[in-house]
């Protein structure tokens, strides 16, 4: 029996509201700054027993200093220690920015923690080798982790490094293929510019390209609309 699971990257309305239609969101305020401890014991106590947060991991991991995603967040970083933030570096300081991204998520008891990587990080003997001292040296737990390669990366090594380090491939069906995974975790952003709404036909092909079981995030500027509608059409309850 599929078991599609159909949600919206952040809460596009009041959180009361979006636990009476959905049973999953993924949390994106943890990529930008994580919340305090306290907070996150909110949110997971506010949501119903059977709901379910995934999560994107802190930024320090995956982008550098130089990203203006660090303004967003009002992270500065001394200009002496830039070069051990991001990309998977094996730093001090990604390694901590892991713990406390592990903390929240066992807070929030998430079962999905996303990779999102920029467009620079791209296929290169060094960022491989990050990857691998990274994610052989942390203490994944249980979780179930999904690596977003947003830069030029070939298949054969995408494919090759979610199956070595055991990762989730996080593809986008109607535009490319999931490359890795036992399970699907697709995240539609609309778009370059979130812009984009699904329409009825590609809906109706994404349903039929998910899987048996699959995480559907909706991250685009209509995602509240589009996850309803996905979620009618598929006849899905979570």
């Amino acid at each position: 029996m599929s078991q599609i699971k159909v949600g919206c990257c952040s809460f596009p309305v009041g959180k009361k509201k979006y636990f009476q239609q959905f049973k999953l969101v993924e949390i994106q305020q943890t990529f930008y700054k994580l919340p305090f401890i306290g907070i996150a014991k909110r949110w997971r106590e506010g949501a119903p027993v059977d709901f379910e947060f995934s999560l994107k991991a802190w930024q320090v991991i995956t982008h550098l200093p130089s990203s203006p995603t660090y303004r967003k967040a009002g992270l500065q970083i001394p200009s002496e220690k830039e070069g051990n933030y991001g990309f998977f570096r094996p730093s001090e300081e990604v390694f901590e920015a892991w713990v406390k991204t592990r903390d929240v998520a066992q807070v929030l008891k998430a079962n999905v923690i996303v990779f999102q990587c920029p467009a620079k990080f791209i296929e290169s003997p060094e960022n491989i080798e990050n990857m691998r001292r990274f994610f052989t040296n942390i203490d994944r737990g249980d979780f179930i982790f999904v690596w977003e390669p947003r830069g030029k990366w070939s298949n054969d090594v995408i494919t090759t490094l979610c199956q070595e380090l055991n990762l989730i491939h996080c593809g986008t069906p109607l535009e490319g293929e999931m490359l890795h995974g036992g399970i699907g975790y697709f995240r539609l952003h609309g778009g370059r510019n979130y812009h984009h709404q699904y329409s009825d036909d590609e809906l109706a092909r994404l349903g039929g390209l998910s899987g048996n079981e699959a995480y559907v995030l909706f991250n685009n500027i209509t995602m509240h609309k589009d996850a309803l509608r996905f979620k009618e059409l598929i006849g899905s309850k979570g």
